[in-house]
């Protein structure tokens, strides 16, 4: 996975300096960002190496995540068809392989409340599964969380509805992480 097109060509180069030795390293990768798509035959005939690899995650339906197929010649020709399957082939196993993580929009926030009312809605509070980022145990609880942007608004109303409106939830920014 990667975030941008620094983090895909940080990762190429260093895949290419790791395999040196290699006859290709052939990529490709695509970014959400600015609908970004870039692949690479890494000397291998027009066509046969980083389109495959390339419809692979296309075909897939991922996105930042950048694939590097690197092969050493065996002395065999394997002719243009032979080149696209192996190259399809290796890329479809690694992706495979790594997985597939799924990113949503979190909405950070801030919690404060007291001791007893921390003690009742913890397990209420555990069920929205929430990334906690911080956490002081001070005079009260003040949590700095996490939570799914499409449960936000469920949590806010049932920590004011189970606190009474006691506990404070200050909106702090938004990611995306999974």
């Amino acid at each position: 996975p990667v975030a941008n097109e620094g983090q895909a060509l940080d990762f190429i180069a260093r895949i290419r300096h790791e395999y040196a030795d290699a006859t290709h390293n052939v990529y490709a990768y695509i970014l959400k960002e600015n609908n970004v798509a870039r692949y690479s035959d890494a000397g291998e005939p027009q066509g046969t190496a980083g389109i495959p690899v390339l419809e692979v995650i296309k075909k897939l339906g991922v996105t930042d995540a950048v694939v590097v197929v690197t092969r050493y010649f065996g002395g065999i020709l394997l002719g243009a068809g032979g080149l696209v399957r192996a190259y399809s082939d290796a890329a479809a196993l690694a992706c495979k392989s790594a997985g597939k993580i799924d990113y949503a929009e979190f909405t950070e926030f801030k919690l404060s409340l007291g001791y007893s009312d921390y003690n009742r809605v913890k397990p209420m509070l555990e069920r929205f599964s929430p990334k906690t980022d911080a956490e002081d145990f001070g005079a009260d609880v003040t949590l700095s969380l996490a939570v799914k942007s499409d449960a936000y608004a469920a949590l806010t109303a049932a920590l004011t509805e189970a606190t009474a409106g006691r506990a404070k939830m200050i909106e702090t920014g938004r990611r995306v992480d999974f």
